[in-house]
């Protein structure tokens, strides 16, 4: 087309007539080796197991230290009323019988706090003031008492008196032979089996005895016990088993 003023990037020439080169510029950064690259992945790894690991540690930093303070710093001179055993001594593998006749093994009781107490069926004054007590303690707990049963251990075969049964609403009440129980548990020297009452753990294990012949008044004192108790298996202990 004759007269037209058309121009192109074909036609263009700079002012010396030669076509400009314009070199294309790249940047080449050198690849590691396979061993460099396997290495890299390794300390990769291992860094961030440990950052994993600092993770857990936080979180099960609680879980610890309680396990540390209910299992090591438990001084004698604290003070308890109740007396520490050592060795604890945990629950046997022994067969028992709900009072509805159905059986049972007392290695079932394991996953709460336990308050515990042992008599004949026929319960006697002591019988009955330690389940009155056991009752008690447990509601003076608050919000902490679905941590803990209370739990009588028949140690004969005595029929439970029927005017009994209305106060046992929310006990566990199981038969066990004296003989078997006495295996577990055992009266400080000079009382007998159904003079005390005993505390258990959630893993099953007996780990305290009160005084023989506790009154109302020696009851704060037992509270105070499984106060401190309970703070201190607080962050692994839940209600429920």
């Amino acid at each position: 087309m004759s007269g037209s003023k058309l121009s192109d990037a074909s036609s263009f020439r700079p002012p010396n007539g030669r076509p400009e080169d314009h070199p294309l510029g790249l940047t080449v950064h050198s690849l590691p080796t396979p061993q460099e690259a396997v290495a890299g992945a390794a300390r990769r790894t291992v860094v961030g197991r440990w950052k994993m690991l600092a993770v857990l540690l936080t979180c099960a930093a609680p879980v610890i230290a309680s396990y540390f303070t209910y299992y090591v710093v438990r001084p004698q001179g604290r003070g308890n009323f109740g007396e520490l055993i050592d060795p604890q001594r945990p629950l046997p593998d022994q067969a028992v019988m709900s009072i509805d006749g159905k059986p049972g093994n007392l290695r079932a009781l394991k996953g709460q706090w336990l308050l515990v107490s042992a008599a004949g069926g026929a319960c006697d004054a002591i019988c009955q003031k330690h389940l009155y007590l056991q009752r008690q303690l447990r509601e003076t707990l608050g919000k902490e008492k679905d941590r803990v049963d209370w739990v009588w251990l028949v140690t004969d075969d005595a029929p439970i008196p029927e005017a009994l049964r209305p106060a046992l609403k929310g006990a566990t009440v199981l038969r066990v032979g004296e003989l078997q129980l006495s295996q577990w548990l055992s009266p400080a020297v000079g009382h007998l089996l159904q003079e005390h009452l005993y505390v258990v753990d959630p893993m099953g294990n007996w780990m305290m005895r009160f005084p023989a012949g506790l009154e109302l008044e020696g009851a704060s004192k037992a509270k105070r016990d499984m106060d401190r108790l309970l703070r201190a298996s607080a962050s692994w202990d839940e209600a429920g088993r």
